[in-house]
């Protein structure tokens, strides 16, 4: 395991037990949280990306935001959702927020999950193409942002231009080199981390897959995990991927973390239905220490992983979340081989 890092639902809610009660809340907490997890030494603040709700939506200021204020943290998304995106304009918005950040952005990007209104993205101008759907269209969406992010020029420059141009087809600026190499898909299914593998986006894998063969769910997504690799390889790019999984864990260390998560300590996998198609979702981890060592152990895709991203409970604020980082990185990360 060589990085962690937390993974924020920005959620925010008026009701009088939350931390954050509104949508200024969750966007400064999310920069102050991200500053203080440096400084513990996490590696990574990630954010989960939802529209017509009231949680995180427009990624690009608050990372940008983080970018200014720190110096060594990865900082991204998990993930955006594709099915919403022009191409074109989120190149220039993350371009510039990569380079705010001095090259530190890792994007992850998918398909999307359900959301909160029906066909979401049609409000934002997308429709997919006659015999396509919503989940193609995300990948042609991806796949013209990969092409843009490569920095080369495409435009017909205006002849009698308002400013002087440099030579030749024009690109979107402000462009960011490198930056194609840090996007990674979020994989809900084997065939799709194969695919993932092919384009050569790095893999983010969270705790849910969209399929179900039975077996524990860390060991399917071992499984997914392996078949990304086997795939990258046999696709013959010139660089080694990164891999992601996520995990809900909570040592418990005080009477505050017993009255949370002492609920979670007999926490099983879920298997249901998502979208008509049966779905496996991963237990939560919470306990003493010794015993989450012991299990987290076990977990085969953690093990296969070089990145852990730990889902926070951001509404119970900025000083709570630290001290669940803190206690990983100080009770669990040493024995799971980080640093």
């Amino acid at each position: 395991m060589k990085n962690i890092g937390f993974l924020s639902f920005g959620h925010w809610t008026p009701s009088p037990h939350s931390q954050t009660r509104s949508a200024a809340d969750a966007l400064l907490q999310s920069i102050d949280l991200a500053v203080a997890a440096e400084e513990l030494g996490a590696d990574g603040a990630y954010f989960r990306v939802h529209h017509f709700a009231r949680q995180l939506a427009s990624p690009f200021p608050l990372l940008a935001a983080i970018g200014a204020r720190t110096s060594r943290i990865e900082i991204g998304t998990g993930v955006i959702d594709m099915r919403y995106e022009n191409p074109l304009y989120m190149a220039e918005d993350a371009g510039a927020a990569d380079l705010i950040a001095g090259g530190r952005l890792q994007l992850g990007i998918s398909r999307g999950s359900p959301e909160q209104v029906v066909d979401g993205f049609r409000y934002f101008g997308h429709v997919p193409a006659e015999g396509s759907d919503a989940a193609q269209m995300a990948r042609e969406h991806t796949e013209v942002l990969l092409q843009v992010l490569e920095g080369k020029g495409f435009a017909q420059p205006n002849p009698r231009p308002m400013f002087p141009n440099p030579p030749g087809l024009l690109r979107v600026e402000p462009h960011s080199p490198g930056l194609r190499e840090r996007l990674w898909w979020g994989a809900g299914s084997r065939a799709t981390a194969e695919w993932t593998a092919e384009l050569g986006l790095n893999l983010m894998s969270s705790t849910l897959l969209t399929e179900d063969t039975g077996v524990p769910f860390h060991q399917l997504q071992a499984e997914q995990i392996q078949r990304f690799r086997d795939a990258w390889r046999a696709a013959g790019h010139d660089r080694e991927p990164r891999v992601s999984v996520s995990r809900s864990i909570f040592p418990v260390v005080s009477d505050e973390d017993r009255r949370y998560f002492g609920g979670e300590t007999d926490s099983r996998d879920q298997v249901g239905i998502l979208e008509d198609g049966p779905a496996r979702f991963g237990k939560s981890y919470a306990g003493e220490p010794e015993r989450l060592v012991e299990e987290l152990a076990r977990d085969e895709a953690v093990a296969a992983a070089d990145t852990l991203l730990l889902t926070i409970p951001n509404q119970l604020g900025v000083d709570y979340n630290l001290h669940v980082l803190e206690s990983v990185l100080r009770d669990l990360a040493p024995a799971l081989g980080w640093r």
